[in-house]
């Protein structure tokens, strides 16, 4: 298994997930680019987001990824997210229909009730990609669709850059950071009983360039992908 530390050109001070996004919320969604994230959900050729009868919002932060799925037709949305503070701010915004402080991995939702299960910008906080497909797999109904956003391992590799925030007083602090290699997330999906349906991957391109000049250097390097996953049945 490969480790951060392998990789790590920052050196910055790393705090727990639930720490670190808990200080994180009052910039969080100024800092998050909706090119990591939501550009590749809008390239996706599935789900049909209209059609999405209920969907489980893991990781669901402050509701970014929700209220994107609002904008799309998608109607009835389920939280879960780790950090108090985070589900506050999505509480505040009244985008999900219930919302739930639990892990990723064990999220005590029912069993078989969302026809979509959404994660996004959240595998590089676990250690183990398995336990995250096989929860998601078992809170998918037969026939539904699980949609992965992931932090790229090649970026994550090229630029030692591990998920991070400024604190209020200017120190840059890292999140707790794991590699997974694609390999990792198509052997967990597999494992888990998934059938892998669409993959994108997205680059650095002019609209990064834009956004954060210094990144020149990192042009044509991807920076993340996703992974739709369809459950048999």
């Amino acid at each position: 298994m490969l480790s951060f530390a392998d990789f790590d050109t920052r050196g910055y001070r790393t705090v727990d997930v639930r720490t670190g996004y808990g200080q994180w919320v009052a910039t969080y969604e100024d800092t998050v680019e909706d090119a990591m994230d939501i550009a590749l959900l809008e390239e996706l050729a599935e789900p049909s987001w209209g059609n999405v009868r209920r969907a489980a919002d893991l990781g669901c932060g402050t509701g970014r990824t929700a209220a994107w799925l609002r904008r799309n037709g998608v109607s009835s949305i389920d939280g879960v997210d780790l950090t108090p503070e985070m589900l506050a701010v999505a509480r505040s915004r009244k985008l999900h229909d219930h919302l739930r402080e639990a892990d990723v991995t064990d999220t005590g939702l029912e069993d078989g009730a969302y026809d979509l299960v959404i994660a996004s910008l959240i595998d590089e906080h676990l250690p183990d990609l398995r336990p995250l497909y096989a929860e998601a797999h078992r809170i998918a109904e037969p026939g539904a669709l699980f949609v992965i956003v992931a932090f790229h391992p090649h970026f994550i590799m090229t630029s030692g850059m591990p998920t991070h925030f400024t604190s209020a007083s200017g120190e840059h602090i890292a999140i707790t950071t794991h590699v997974h290699l694609i390999s990792d997330h198509v052997m967990a999906g597999l494992g888990a009983g998934w059938t892998l349906a669409e993959m994108r991957e997205g680059i650095i391109d002019d609209r990064w360039i834009a956004l954060k000049p210094k990144w020149e250097r990192f042009r044509n390097h991807p920076i993340s992908a996703a992974l739709v996953w369809r459950k048999q049945g």
